[in-house]
């Protein structure tokens, strides 16, 4: 029967009997709302089943009734052994998820109800049998429930610490010894007596490789067979003097993988091995009859998904830690491009440039040269990431010196592609189109495989400004030629890399070069930052949101001397 003092402790709102695969019960109350079930660590009510979903399912509270419904669960919800997307949930209602010896949830109202669910036998006939004795079952449960409320330590030693001394009440071996697999080998993590003292890593009298090379050679993925004189390295003459050991047992521990199903699956029994739980004993001999084996499995799981939530935190605080360093990237990037550009007088620009990640490859920059002499470069490197955005900052400090001379343009386009080529050896490039407008009008330009911006005047004529050489940085001999063009007053450069003509909508259609000629004709008597804004206004009307793959960098620039 259950204690008074227990009864009297049961609060009146709504609670769930967990009877977990041994048929060990618990009482969990249902909050906060919505309660949230699965295998996933941030479910307010955690199965420890790998055929369960991570989010299963969740109770909710609607005008005073408590519903339970399905989170689209791979093997789905059963309530009284009927399947259930959506059910309200009454006194006694038992609840399944799908799979057979897995969890089962009872769903108690009032104390009357849950006192009578609480006081039915805690332990089955079967369980019995196995053990022998139902005390000797309880301790272990309590130790496995201990070992699985530590899981969500923030000190995985602590909990592998739990997880050996779980094993060594399972099995009554003397010594645990836990291993994980490191560049080849196996490292020692923990090394623990049947008290919980810890041992030095001597203490393992058995050579590491013979339990690895069992380790990697059974043919079950959640047991092995491993008998240290049977390798042929261990000498039986020195079985008792050396190794004092009267029995071991070694349990291997395997990687929890999450498939696209949901399920977890653990597949080759090589490339799936963490490492190895090894216990040994001196005197009496390990104790694995009827189900102390299968728990022993058990535990070995429970040490796995430890691991790998270990791994997948580690992995997510390196992405975090990575995460910030682009952003403080992307700030000193975008700090890179021009603060502030010439709106009045007789030249006048605008441009903007928006990564597709953290960082991009596309940079723009407008300088004045001299009082008749603006520039205007804007480039596009090759590939996404960190590498390209460097590359992108290397190429904008080599164009900060200016000249109004042309021919000093095609020098210096020569050297940074020669540059470029001997240190990525034309692994990376970049297309670039580098300009100088001069105040009587002139134009000099080399484009090096950028886009052909377009040359808009206020009536609507247009031309393209075609390429006039290869991308900088392929070839290191290449020629960059200098075209010209006289500018007639209120014409207007648009140039623009690939990311504007190859931005997608949610239908996967491109902007193309043909719909960007078009809205630049129609604004074809705007000022620069009313072309520059209308062209991405109907940008992002077209996108609609859409993640876009490659950097969208515009530069409008005016030749007004009126």
């Amino acid at each position: 029967m259950m204690p008074q003092q227990a009864i009297s402790e049961i609060s009146n709102s709504p609670s769930l009997i967990v009877v977990d695969p041994n048929g060990h019960r618990t009482r969990v109350e249902i909050k906060p709302l919505p309660f949230k079930i699965g295998r996933q660590a941030d479910n307010d009510l955690i199965l420890r089943d790998t055929r369960t979903s991570r989010r299963h399912a969740q109770i909710l509270l609607e005008d005073g009734q408590y519903v339970i419904e399905d989170a689209d669960s791979r093997h789905g919800v059963f309530v009284n052994g009927k399947r259930a997307q959506r059910q309200p949930l009454r006194n006694s209602d038992h609840i399944e998820f799908g799979v057979p010896d897995s969890y089962q949830l009872i769903f108690a109202v009032d104390n009357v109800e849950l006192t009578g669910l609480l006081e039915q036998a805690p332990v089955s006939d079967t369980q019995v049998t196995r053990t022998g004795a139902g005390g000797n079952l309880a301790k272990l449960r309590a130790v496995l429930e201990v070992a699985r409320t530590l899981q969500g330590s923030f000190s995985t030693g602590d909990v592998l610490n739990s997880v050996v001394d779980a094993a060594l009440t399972v099995t009554g071996a003397d010594r645990g010894f836990l291993l994980l697999r490191s560049a080849g080998e196996l490292e020692m993590k923990v090394a623990r007596d049947r008290h919980g003292k810890p041992l030095a890593e001597s203490d393992l009298r058995v050579p590491r490789r013979v339990i690895h090379r069992a380790l990697q050679q059974r043919r079950e993925l959640l047991s092995m067979n491993f008998d240290p004189l049977a390798t042929g390295e261990v000498r039986p003459e020195h079985s008792v003097a050396d190794l004092e050991l009267r029995s071991v047992v070694c349990v291997p521990l395997v990687r929890i993988r999450t498939t696209s199903g949901e399920e977890t699956g653990m597949l080759s029994t090589q490339d799936d091995t963490v490492g190895v739980l090894y216990m040994d004993s001196r005197v009496s001999a390990a104790d694995l009859s009827g189900g102390n084996r299968e728990l022993l499995q058990t535990l070995a799981i429970e040490a796995s998904t430890i691991l790998e939530n270990a791994r997948l935190l580690e992995e997510e605080r390196e992405k975090q830690k990575i995460e910030e360093e682009l952003n403080v990237a992307r700030a000193i990037q975008q700090s890179l491009l021009p603060g502030q550009l010439p709106s009045t007088g007789w030249f006048r620009a605008c441009g903007s440039s928006v990564a597709s990640h953290q960082v991009g490859g596309d940079y723009f920059d407008v300088v004045e040269v001299d009082e008749s002499c603006w520039e205007t470069v804007v480039a596009d490197v090759s590939g996404k990431g960190v590498s390209s955005a460097l590359l992108a900052s290397l190429l904008q400090g080599a164009f900060l010196t200016t000249s109004a001379s042309s021919e000093v343009m095609a020098r210096r386009v020569k050297r940074i592609n020669r540059f470029l080529n001997d240190r990525t050896q034309g692994s990376k490039y970049a297309t670039v189109f580098y300009c100088l407008i001069e105040q009587g009008g002139r134009l000099h330009y080399i484009n090096a495989g950028q886009c052909a911006p377009i040359l808009i005047s206020q009536n609507g004529r247009y031309e393209y400004l075609e390429t006039t050489a290869m991308p900088v940085g392929l070839l290191p001999e290449a020629e960059f030629n200098v075209e010209e063009r006289q500018l007639s007053p209120g014409d207007r450069i648009v140039i623009y890399t690939d990311g504007v003509t190859e931005a997608q909508n949610q239908r996967g259609e491109f902007f193309g070069r043909k719909q960007l000629r078009e809205i630049v004709v129609a604004h074809a008597g705007d000022a620069c930052a009313a072309l520059h804004d209308a062209v991405l206004r109907t940008l992002k009307n077209f996108t609609g949101g859409a993640p876009q793959a490659d950097d969208i960098t515009l530069a409008v620039v005016e030749y007004d001397p009126d």
